[in-house]
């Protein structure tokens, strides 16, 4: 039976504001108290979904910031016209960040010096292993780029030299989306309930797409800020680093989907990337599903003959890829084979060539 293709999975889910996305520099109020902001993104994903909370912390009124954008100059014009507009005459009191990846904390030291006096500080909400990731990635690489990760794609098969060069040249590449971060902050972890606006929001760690993601969910308006550990229309991005090459993201990933299944079928799923949408457990099932199959594909061709994780990247990519995407493909590559490797179901070996190799246990 032919699969379902990405259309006809996403006709599964329903939009409940259909096609309507905020403009540049405006919000839409998505529920009470909750406001979706839309940024523009220089990349094959060309947005990212912000929000801003209606809140009240430490007697004062003001609204509370999830997730920043990349530091560029057209999200803090953007920014900008938010503060002037769409606040109430109000100030940015706290700014929650999901997890550590640039399109999402690239703004956080900006936004929270802004909003900072000396009397009432902007403080940081994050959990505690992004905050150190993006600490560390600031002042230097964390698997983006530099000779780490051209050695760690090299041992996996990618072995042309232009791309290689390519990639030890990307050394800089986190620290120019996020420049820095705020020296302090206020730890988000699984479990831990924050009072915003009156309302209760409780944290869900997710993991293998992040360190340590935090979602929200806010019981009262059957609201979750899934961040990106569920989106409506694309798979989550799950890769091996070379920061932390052996790991298994892919399972680690497909567990923390469970942590969302109590919630309400109703829920209003507020996405990093995407329409806000109702159907979580659809979507849950869904990106379990395509797991699954892709995992199937992988383990056959290993069948045929040994595979590198560069060799498997057609296998779960069918389109053309640039080399920027092909970088988030290989990690995506080794995520799958790993998975299939700790299950006991591949056997990885290092051929002379210094080069990662899987194939079926005998």
């Amino acid at each position: 039976m032919t699969p379902p293709t990405r259309d006809q999975l996403e006709a599964r889910l329903h939009y409940p504001l259909g096609d309507v996305l905020p403009t540049p520099g405006e919000v839409i109020e998505v529920a009470p108290g909750v406001k979706w902001i839309r940024m523009a993104l220089p990349f094959a994903l060309d947005h990212i979904n912000l929000w801003l909370l209606r809140d009240t912390l430490d007697g004062r009124e003001g609204w509370t910031v999830v997730d920043t954008c990349i530091a560029r100059d057209e999200a803090k014009a953007q920014w900008e016209r938010i503060f002037a507009n769409a606040l109430d005459g109000l100030p940015v009191l706290r700014v929650i960040v999901t997890h550590m990846h640039p399109d999402h904390i690239g703004l956080a030291q900006w936004l929270c010096e802004r909003w900072s006096s000396e009397a009432h500080p902007c403080r940081l909400w994050i959990s505690a292993a992004d905050y150190n990731s993006a600490r560390v990635g600031s002042h230097s690489t964390t698997g983006f780029g530099g000779d780490g990760a051209a050695a760690f794609f090299r041992a996996h098969g990618l072995t042309d030299p232009d791309s290689l060069e390519q990639i030890r040249a990307r050394a800089g590449y986190y620290p120019s989306l996020v420049p820095g971060v705020p020296r302090q902050y206020r730890r988000l972890s699984d479990g831990l309930a924050v009072t915003i606006g009156g309302r209760t929001w409780r944290c869900i760690a997710g993991f293998g797409h992040a360190p340590e993601h935090m979602a929200l969910y806010c019981e009262d308006l059957q609201v979750l800020i899934s961040g990106d550990m569920v989106l409506p229309r694309i798979s989550t991005n799950v890769s091996v680093y070379d920061v932390e090459p052996e790991s298994d993201p892919l399972t680690q990933f497909l567990d923390s989907l469970r942590r969302f299944q109590p919630l309400p079928p109703q829920t209003l799923v507020l996405p990093s990337h995407g329409r806000p949408f109702t159907g979580l457990h659809e979507r849950i099932r869904q990106l379990g599903e395509h797991h699954e199959e892709r995992l199937a594909e992988v383990l056959a061709a290993c069948a045929e003959r040994p595979h590198s994780a560069w060799e498997a990247v057609p296998v779960l990519f069918r389109r053309p890829l640039d080399l920027h995407q092909s970088t988030f493909a290989m990690g995506e590559s080794v995520a799958h084979l790993h998975r299939l490797w700790f299950q006991g179901r591949l056997l990885r070996e290092r051929g002379p060539d210094g080069i990662y190799r899987f194939r079926p246990q005998d």
